[in-house]
């Protein structure tokens, strides 16, 4: 064999060894920490549990950001949750929160569990806890049950309320005349086909909440929006927003036809597919709890003002 070529073959492996040490740093394998994912969250305010979400996420080699959820309101945008050793931390801002403070979190993370704090914008300290969401995922198709009436035109039988029941029916419509209690259905369900037909006053606002925890949000929103937003009619509230606005004038019947599995939602809204085969990040604000992982009912948002459903239907999955 030709010196030259002998002398090559043995310098390559030094060469390799060397360029390790030449490698930046931010492109060696690294795990990355336990904290990185989605999160359910119980809140301890003043001894009652309260539902909440997190989710963090790596933004480029080292930043990590996340959005956050409270038993009210949208996914909050987190644009940077701190290090410092084993601890983590963050703050944003209010959003429906009467108080004009931030919201300050301290928390740790390993394996599948995270604690924490939380200085609320009223600026009282809360304990929480969480562990880390599931992904409800599917390993087989679904088989439709028999479809299944939630309504039966006469009363609310088969239904109960949060609060004091304002819902009354009259005509065979289930009417909420009034802001009040939220309305959940006895039953509970896991993977479901959902029809249902409601009518809203201008200015009025409701949501069909899946599994009590994921609200498809009903509200007055003008047809034809150049932008649909994840507030507005047909969204997976704050997460999920409709490729077209297909809301009715006021005082008119509107259907939206769901499909819920695991997290996956597809949303036809007055005949036409708005969301398709949509993965739910997480609970939205205002859900029964954060236990995604367990059946939920069918909610019916009562507290933002009136609302009227009607020929209510849904097909479990066996």
């Amino acid at each position: 064999m030709n010196q030259q070529i002998t002398r090559g073959i043995r310098v390559l492996p030094v060469l390799l060894m060397l360029s390790l040490f030449f490698i930046p740093a931010h492109a060696q394998q690294t795990k990355d920490p336990d904290v990185i994912g989605r999160w359910d969250l119980t809140v301890d305010k003043n001894g009652k549990s309260k539902p909440s979400w997190l989710e963090v996420q790596k933004s480029g080699f080292h930043r990590l950001i996340g959005r956050f959820v409270s038993d009210g309101g949208s996914a909050r945008p987190i644009s940077q949750v701190m290090v410092n050793g084993s601890k983590y931390s963050f703050s944003i801002p209010p959003q429906w929160e009467a108080d004009n403070h931030n919201i300050d979190f301290e928390f740790e993370a390993s394996g599948d569990n995270i604690h924490g704090t939380m200085v609320a914008a009223d600026g009282k300290t809360y304990n929480w806890t969480g562990v880390r969401a599931p992904t409800l995922e599917r390993d087989k198709p679904v088989v439709w049950g028999t479809p299944i009436k939630l309504f039966n035109g006469k009363d609310t039988k088969g239904w109960h309320t949060d609060g004091k029941n304002q819902w009354v029916v009259e005509d065979g419509i289930l009417r909420s005349k009034h802001s009040g209690a939220n309305l959940i259905t006895d039953q509970k369900f896991t993977d479901f086909k959902l029809h249902v037909e409601f009518r809203y006053q201008q200015g009025s606002n409701s949501g069909v909440y899946l599994r009590g925890r994921y609200e498809t949000q009903i509200i007055d929103t003008k047809s034809g929006e150049p932008e649909p937003l994840a507030n507005q009619f047909s969204a997976i509230y704050g997460f999920l927003q409709p490729n077209k606005m297909m809301a009715k004038d006021p005082g008119q019947w509107q259907t939206y036809d769901i499909t819920l599995i695991g997290r996956t939602v597809t949303v036809v809204a007055n005949g036409k597919r708005v969301i398709c085969d949509a993965i739910i990040p997480g609970i939205t604000g205002g859900a029964i709890d954060s236990k995604e992982g367990e059946p939920g009912p069918i909610l019916f948002q009562g507290d933002h003002g009136p609302i009227d459903y009607r020929n209510i239907v849904i097909t479990p999955a066996k």
